[in-house]
C-alpha cells in the first residue's frame, strides 16, 4: 500500500497545489509559528551568566542534559527561556492518557466526544504546570548551587527562572494547539522536530571539525552517515509496516436495495505507540537528575547523586533502564491507544467478522494476540533504534543528532506531515470538484 508521500508525489496537481489558498496559509501560518520557537531559544534566563553556564555546560556534555538540549533544540545549552521545551506537556499527555485506562471517570469522560475530550485537555494542561513548576524549581536551585552562574542568588530568582520557564512551556504548549488547529496539524510534534532539525548543520559541522583534528577517522564519519541513512530506510519501512487483519461483511439488504459480499482490511500497524516511548523513557530518566539537583543545594542527596550519576550515556544501568522503560512503554501505550474488545464489538455491530473467527470476544481474543505478536517486533525495532545514540556517544563521541531517537522524530513527524498536507490537498481538491458539479447542475 503507497504511503501518503508517495500518494502526494503521484497524484499531486501542482495547479490545484497553487490554487489551494487555506492550505498556503497554514503553512505559511506553522512557518511563522516555528520561527518565533527558534527565536525564543535564543532568548537567555534573566540572572545568569552565559558565559558560566556554557562552561559547566561543556563539562557534562555526555550527560543527561544532552539529551534534553538536543529535544529543545538547544536552548537548554544556552539556558533559555524555552529551555524546559514542551517535554513537560508530552508527559502530562501521556500520563492523562495511561491514567485514562485506570479511572473509570475519566474513561467515561473520554467517551463522551467532544464535551469530554475538552474536558481532559484542561486536565492535561493543570497538570502541564504541575510538572514544569516541578522542573523549573528544580533548574533553578541546580543552577544556584554552581559557583558563578546565577549573579544574585536567592529565594527572587528561584521564584522568577520558574514563572519563567513555565510561562516558556505553557506559551509553547498554546502554540502548539494554535499549530494543530491552524497550521497543518502535529504541532507539539513539529516543535520538537524542529528543534532537532535545526541542530543538524552544527552537528554536521561539528563532526567534520572533530575529523579535521584527527578525533574521528575519515572512515568513522562515513560510516556513520551511512548507517543513519540505513536507519532513515529502516525507520520508512518500519514505520509503513502493517498486519491486515482481512475484514468480511456479508451481503445485505437496505431498502429495495442489495449490497453484495464486501471485503475490506484492519490494518494494524507495527509500531502503534509511534516516537511516545522513547520521549517518555528519556523524559522519565531525567527526573532523578532533578531531585539530585534539588537535593544536592539542600545539603543532602548522596544516594540521588550517586543513581544520578550512574545514569549517565552510556553507563550500563542507563541503557538496562531505556530498553526496559522502552518496551513497558511501548506495550502499555499500544494497550492504552488500541482496544481490542472495542474493535470486536464494533465490528459486530456492522455485522462484519474475521473469516474463521466467531464475531465477539472470540474476534477480541485474536486481535489482542495479533497486536501482542507485532508489538513484541515493535519494541525490538524501537530498542533497536534507540540504543545507537548511546553506542554511538558513548564510544565514537558522536552528536545526539546521528543517533536513532533523533532520526525516529525527524521520520516519524516528516511522514505524519506529509500526510497531513496530504489529506488537506485532497480536501481542496473534493471541494473544487463539488463546486464544479453545482454549476454544471446550474447551467443544465
Amino acid at each position: 500500500m503507497a504511503s501518503a508521500a508517495e500518494q502526494l508525489a503521484a497524484n499531486v496537481n501542482w495547479g490545484a497545489f497553487a490554487k489551494a489558498d487555506e492550505l498556503k496559509k497554514r503553512i505559511w501560518f506553522t512557518l511563522g509559528a516555528l520561527i518565533i520557537y527558534r527565536l525564543g531559544t535564543y532568548i537567555p534566563l534573566p540572572g545568569i551568566d552565559p558565559a558560566a553556564f556554557a562552561r559547566a555546560f561543556n563539562g557534562n556534555s555526555q550527560g543527561v542534559l544532552q539529551l534534553f538540549n538536543m529535544f529543545s533544540g538547544g536552548a537548554v545549552q544556552r539556558m533559555a527561556i524555552f529551555a524546559l521545551n514542551i517535554m513537560p506537556y508530552i508527559s502530562a499527555s501521556i500520563i492523562i492518557q495511561l491514567l485514562t485506562s485506570v479511572f473509570p471517570s475519566l474513561e467515561a469522560l473520554k467517551k463522551e466526544g467532544e464535551s469530554g475530550r475538552k474536558i481532559i485537555n484542561q486536565y492535561t494542561r493543570y497538570l502541564t504546570v504541575v510538572l514544569a513548576a516541578f522542573q523549573a524549581y528544580g533548574i533553578s536551585v541546580g543552577l544556584q548551587g554552581q559557583a558563578g552562574i546565577v549573579t544574585n542568588p536567592g529565594i527572587f530568582f528561584s521564584i522568577s527562572t520558574t514563572i519563567t520557564l513555565t510561562g516558556g512551556t505553557l506559551f509553547l504548549m498554546w502554540l502548539g494547539e494554535q499549530i494543530t488547529s491552524r497550521g497543518i496539524g502535529n504541532g507539539s510534534s513539529l516543535i520538537i522536530f524542529a528543534g532537532i532539525v535545526a541542530a543538524f548543520p552544527a552537528a554536521i559541522v561539528h563532526t567534520l571539525e572533530l575529523g579535521r583534528q584527527g578525533q574521528l577517522s575519515t572512515f568513522l564519519i562515513l560510516t556513520v552517515m551511512v548507517m543513519a541513512i540505513a536507519v532513515i530506510a529502516f525507520i520508512v519501512f518500519m514505520e509503513r509496516a502493517q498486519r491486515r487483519l482481512v475484514i468480511t461483511y456479508p451481503k445485505r439488504q437496505q431498502g429495495n436495495r442489495t449490497y453484495d459480499r464486501q471485503t475490506s482490511f484492519l490494518p494494524l500497524k507495527l509500531n502503534t505507540s509511534g516516537v511516545i516511548p522513547p520521549i517518555f523513557a528519556s523524559s522519565l530518566l531525567l527526573l532523578p537528575t532533578t531531585i539530585a539537583n534539588f537535593s544536592a543545594h539542600s545539603g543532602g542527596g548522596g544516594i540521588l547523586a550517586t543513581i544520578s550519576l550512574y545514569l549517565g550515556h552510556g553507563r550500563p544501568l542507563y541503557m538496562i533502564l531505556y530498553v526496559v522503560l522502552i518496551v513497558f512503554f511501548t506495550f502499555f501505550y499500544t494497550a492504552v491507544v488500541f482496544n481490542p474488545t472495542e474493535t470486536a464489538d464494533n465490528l459486530k455491530k456492522h455485522s462484519g467478522f474475521i473469516p474463521g473467527i466467531r464475531p465477539g470476544e472470540r474476534t477480541a481474543q485474536y486481535i489482542d494476540k495479533v497486536l501482542m505478536r507485532i508489538t513484541v517486533l515493535g519494541a525490538a525495532y524501537l530498542c533497536l533504534i534507540c540504543i545507537l545514540p548511546e553506542i554511538l556517544v558513548s564510544y565514537a563521541a558522536m552528536p545526539f543528532y546521528f543517533g536513532g531517537t533523533s532520526l525516529l522524530i525527524v521520520v516519524s513527524v516528516m511522514m505524519d506531515t506529509v500526510a497531513q498536507i496530504h489529506g488537506h490537498l485532497q480536501a481542496h481538491q473534493y471541494e473544487g470538484l463539488v463546486k464544479k458539479a453545482r454549476l454544471r447542475g446550474k447551467k443544465r
